[in-house]
């Protein structure tokens, strides 16, 4: 058996996430009060409370996605001494979510990545102002169609870009809120089985996120980032990534770029990579993994149960 670990993106967060995990561990505990204690707030509070509002904003959902994803992995580090080191040939997070791998694998700080997510979730926010930008998920377009679509959406110097490339016929386009609306009809007329507007604050990984880039480029300058532990697969280029340089960039990269998960999935599964593990809130990823290629075996730990089933099977 041949694992991965992948961390989920925004969207997977839910109020409640991460409390049972606190109840049933001490060392999870510990996480989520290092992690409040590098913001300078109550995050574990607003996770396990909410309001979902408060908890939805960027800037509180990434940290908080992130730190629910390191719980997982400390648990499974503690009760069942699997840890990813031994265990893992890649790990892979999809957009906020490479962070959390990043994190995983010693490549930063907790604190650090903790406090990074906050200045990107806020610099992401600020970038475009509330209103202006928008995506749209395009299911049953595949990748090489949705980029023909926005180009054509791209009028009058609005920008439309695809933003996700999340698995056959899941792709998501992000940009000026008129040119996604011209894409969404655009994509209906090419035969997409459904193209809808997210619920989603800001125009992420598109070109008006450039101002956040900037942001992105100052603060992960002044963090010391490592060596992971084992490969990262980077959204930008699905490709693995050991250089602290190189992860720099990238993740600089990351803000405007689209996220190329479809692709990082099957470099994995080319590389023998049978079992894909998602650590954190939601089945996203999963649900992705299964569509990307059906022979993969993905698995979801985001309750004690969740690892006390995966400890027993492992």
């Amino acid at each position: 058996m041949s694992w991965a670990y992948e961390f989920p993106g925004q969207g997977s967060q839910t109020v409640g996430m991460g409390k049972d995990l606190a109840g049933a561990f001490p060392e999870v505990r510990e996480i989520f009060g290092e992690v409040d204690e590098a913001l300078k707030q109550n995050l574990s509070k607003l996770m396990f409370e909410g309001p979902a509002d408060d908890l939805t904003l960027t800037e509180n959902a990434q940290p908080a996605l992130m730190a629910v994803s390191m719980a997982v992995i400390k648990a499974l580090e503690t009760q069942g001494k699997i840890s990813i080191r031994n265990t893992a040939r890649y790990v892979a997070g999809h957009s906020l979510g490479e962070y959390s791998a990043l994190a995983a694998t010693g490549s930063l700080t907790l604190s650090d990545a903790a406090r990074l997510l906050k200045t990107r979730g806020q610099a992401m926010q600020k970038a475009v102002p509330v209103g202006e930008g928008a995506m749209a998920a395009l299911i049953g377009l595949d990748v090489d169609q949705t980029l023909e679509v926005a180009g054509d959406a791209s009028e009058d110097g609005q920008v439309c870009a695809v933003a996700n490339d999340n698995a056959p016929g899941q792709v998501v386009v992000s940009g000026h809120r008129a040119a996604v609306e011209r894409a969404i009809e655009l994509a209906k007329g090419k035969g997409a089985k459904r193209a809808m507007l997210l619920p989603v604050s800001a125009p992420f990984h598109c070109p008006l996120m450039k101002p956040a880039a900037s942001v992105m480029a100052d603060a992960l300058a002044a963090v010391d980032v490592k060596s992971p532990a084992v490969p990262v697969i980077a959204n930008v280029t699905a490709s693995s990534v050991i250089d602290p340089v190189d992860i720099r960039r990238l993740l600089v990269e990351q803000v405007t770029a689209m996220v190329r998960w479809r692709e990082s999935v099957n470099l994995m599964t080319e590389a023998g990579v049978n079992t894909l593990i998602e650590a954190g809130a939601g089945k996203v990823l999963t649900g992705l993994a299964k569509r990307i290629n059906g022979d993969l075996t993905a698995v979801s730990l985001q309750t004690p149960q969740d690892i006390e089933d995966f400890l027993k099977r492992s």
